[in-house]
């Protein structure tokens, strides 16, 4: 419970800008403001458990198809060492990066540590037309049983934007979070459907959705001030 007192200061410590979207979607009220920011951050924080557990099936997945093609057609199970020149500038920085990272503090690397270096843009872009004719019909494709990749691709990269506005701290109150929750839940589906049904039942954001702040409890949410006693007593009777 947050006391009428503390909200200006919580204003000022997270920023008025920061909080005028919420500001705005309570009619200027900033109580109402401070309760729907918090809830913000509990349904992104449950959003983003769901689109973590995607993400790692979906680099898994990827990375299984590229190193078996990689071996069947260059003998080589580093896919990301890019044997056949298939890679952009910017996916060959990126591995570059990658490798960099995942020898920290002298690790040793290994194909494992590299894939987990690499970021959820990374894979989305690989599902980007640019690789129509290349990586996507020659093995990605096969990560996706009959799907094609067009659908593929634009899914994966609005779960991408929404995880990225999450990770900033961005209002997702004014998003279509169960829209989002069941595209992360049906691109898993795609995959694999056993994962796709463990991520599914794991998943809290539809309860979280369920206890969104009305305008009733934002108000209840501050208690009111305490109210003067009926009778005053004669001061000099104390």
């Amino acid at each position: 419970m947050v006391v009428s007192a503390d909200l200006a200061t919580l204003e000022r410590r997270f920023s008025a800008e920061r909080l005028a979207p919420y500001r705005a979607a309570c009619g200027g009220d900033l109580a109402g403001a401070v309760a729907l920011y918090e809830w913000n951050a509990e349904v992104s924080a449950a959003l983003g458990t769901t689109l973590g557990h995607l993400e790692v099936l979906l680099r898994n997945a990827l990375h299984h198809e590229l190193t078996e093609w990689s071996v069947r057609v260059h003998a080589e199970p580093r896919w990301y060492l890019d044997p056949g020149g298939v890679f952009t500038v910017e996916a060959q920085r990126d591995i570059r990066k990658a490798r960099e990272r995942a020898v920290r503090d002298g690790k040793q690397e290994t194909p494992g540590r590299v894939v987990a270096e690499l970021t959820f843009g990374f894979w989305r872009y690989l599902l980007a037309a640019r690789y129509d004719a290349t990586l996507w019909r020659w093995c990605l494709y096969r990560a996706f049983p009959r799907r094609r990749r067009r659908p593929v691709a634009k899914a994966v990269e609005r779960l991408h934007v929404a995880r990225n506005r999450m990770a900033h701290h961005e209002p997702m109150f004014n998003r279509p979070l169960r829209d989002l929750r069941t595209t992360a839940v049906e691109v898993a589906g795609w995959i694999c459907p056993v994962t796709s049904s463990w991520i599914d039942a794991r998943c809290t954001v539809g309860q979280i959705l369920a206890d969104k702040p009305t305008p009733a409890s934002m108000a209840a949410a501050i208690p009111a001030p305490a109210s003067p006693p009926l009778h005053q007593p004669d001061p000099s009777q104390r």
